[in-house]
C-alpha cells in the first residue's frame, strides 16, 4: 500500500504569541512522525492550540516546517509544492469562502477552474453534489442569501469538485444541523470507500462521536506533540482500565485536583452547564472501590450529587487518560470550570 503522507521529526516554532519556551519561540509541532497509507480516513484529535492547524498548513503547502520533513503523495512540502497543490483540496468548517454576488453554482465552477477542470466535467460534477447536498434548489441562489448552513454546504461541495487525490478536513460538520452532519459523515466515508483510485482525507474534529465513526486510524495530539497513534477500537482497549462513572453535582465551586488525588482515580475532567447550573464530572477509575472514596470526597466539599452512571469505556475517556482534559476544554486545572 502507498503512503499519502508521512513525516519525520517535523517540527515548527514562531517567535512571539503563546507560551513562549527558551529563545523566545512558541513551538507549535515538535518532532512529528505520522505515516498515512493511501485509501485511509486519519484522524487529529487535540484541544484548540493542540498544533492540529499547523500541521495541516504545512501539509496542503500553506506553512513551511521549520525543521523536519513532511512528504505528500511522496513530494517534498518544502520544494515540490507545485506538485503537491493540484491534487489537494481542503474544506474548513465555518469558512466564508466565494463570491456573494455569484450564485451556488456559479461559484463551484469558478472553484473548478482554478484547478484546470473542463466546463463539461465541473458541471457534471457540481450537479451530482449538489444532489448528493440536497442544494440543486439553490443552484441558482447567489450565495450572499444562503444561510450558514447552506453556506457550509457548497463550501464543503468545493472541496470534492476537483475530485482531490488527498483531502483535508477541518471541522467539516461545523455550522450544520444533526441531519446534514449525518449525510456528510456518510459522503466522506462512501467517497473513500467507493474510489476507484484512492483517496485519502485528514480529517480534524472536535466530535468524538464524529471521529470514532469516521475515522480508520486517530492521531491524539497535544501541546504540538503526537500522544498516541491507532484506531479508534485499540485507543479504547489500551487505555480502559478499571472503570468509568459520569456523576452530575449542583454548581459549587470546588478543587480539581483534590478530585484528582483521589486514590484509584486514574483520570478526571469536568465541564459545567450553565444553564441548567450543574457540573458533569468524568471519573476514569483504576478499581471500581474508589467509587465509595469519591462520593466521601463530593459530599465533605458540599457537593450535592444528582445523578451517577457507569458507562462503557469511550475514545473520550481515552483522550481524557492521554491529554488530561476533555476536548471541548472543559476541564484544566484546579478552580477552573470553563
Amino acid at each position: 500500500m502507498s503512503i499519502a503522507i508521512k513525516t519525520t521529526e517535523l517540527s515548527r516554532s514562531f517567535t512571539g504569541g503563546g507560551e513562549k519556551e527558551a529563545g523566545g519561540l512558541f513551538q507549535a509541532l515538535s518532532d512529528v512522525n505520522i505515516e498515512i497509507p493511501e485509501g485511509m480516513i486519519y484522524g487529529l484529535l487535540g484541544p484548540n492550540g493542540a498544533g492540529k492547524t499547523t500541521l495541516i498548513k504545512i501539509l496542503s503547502t500553506l506553512l513551511l516546517p521549520t525543521s523536519g520533513e513532511a512528504f505528500v503523495n511522496g513530494y517534498n512540502v518544502d520544494n515540490q509544492y507545485d506538485k503537491i497543490r493540484p491534487i489537494i483540496n481542503m474544506v474548513s468548517g465555518g469558512e466564508n469562502c466565494g463570491y456573494g454576488i455569484l450564485t451556488v453554482a456559479e461559484n463551484l465552477w469558478m472553484f473548478a477552474q482554478f484547478y484546470g477542470i473542463p466546463t463539461k466535467t465541473a458541471m457534471e460534477r457540481i450537479k451530482t453534489l449538489l444532489e448528493i447536498m440536497n442544494l440543486t434548489d439553490k443552484a441558482d441562489v447567489k450565495i450572499n442569501k444562503l444561510s450558514t448552513g447552506m453556506r457550509q454546504k457548497m463550501n464543503f461541495i468545493r472541496g470534492f469538485v476537483t475530485e482531490p487525490k488527498i483531502l483535508f478536513l477541518d471541522e467539516p460538520t461545523l455550522g450544520l444541523d444533526v441531519n446534514a452532519a449525518r449525510e456528510t459523515r456518510k459522503f466522506v466515508m462512501d467517497w473513500v470507500k467507493n474510489a476507484v483510485e484512492p483517496k485519502t482525507v485528514i480529517l480534524t474534529t472536535h466530535y468524538m462521536k464524529e471521529a470514532d465513526e469516521m475515522c480508520h486510524k486517530l492521531a491524539i495530539i497535544d501541546s504540538g506533540k503526537i500522544l498516541a497513534i491507532d484506531t479508534p477500537a485499540n485507543l479504547k482497549k489500551q487505555e480502559a482500565g478499571g472503570a468509568s462513572y459520569n456523576i452530575t453535582v449542583g454548581y459549587k465551586e470546588f478543587d480539581a485536583n483534590s478530585l484528582r488525588a483521589i486514590p484509584g482515580v486514574a483520570s478526571f475532567a469536568h465541564s459545567v452547564s450553565d444553564e441548567d447550573a450543574i457540573i458533569e464530572m468524568i471519573f476514569n477509575l483504576e478499581a471500581g472501590g474508589a467509587l465509595a472514596k469519591i462520593i466521601e470526597k463530593l459530599s465533605s466539599e458540599g457537593l450535592s450529587i444528582l445523578n451517577i452512571h457507569k458507562k462503557e469505556f469511550s475514545l473520550e475517556d481515552a483522550f481524557i487518560k492521554l491529554v488530561g482534559r476533555r476536548l471541548n476544554g472543559g476541564e484544566a486545572g484546579a478552580n477552573e470550570h470553563r
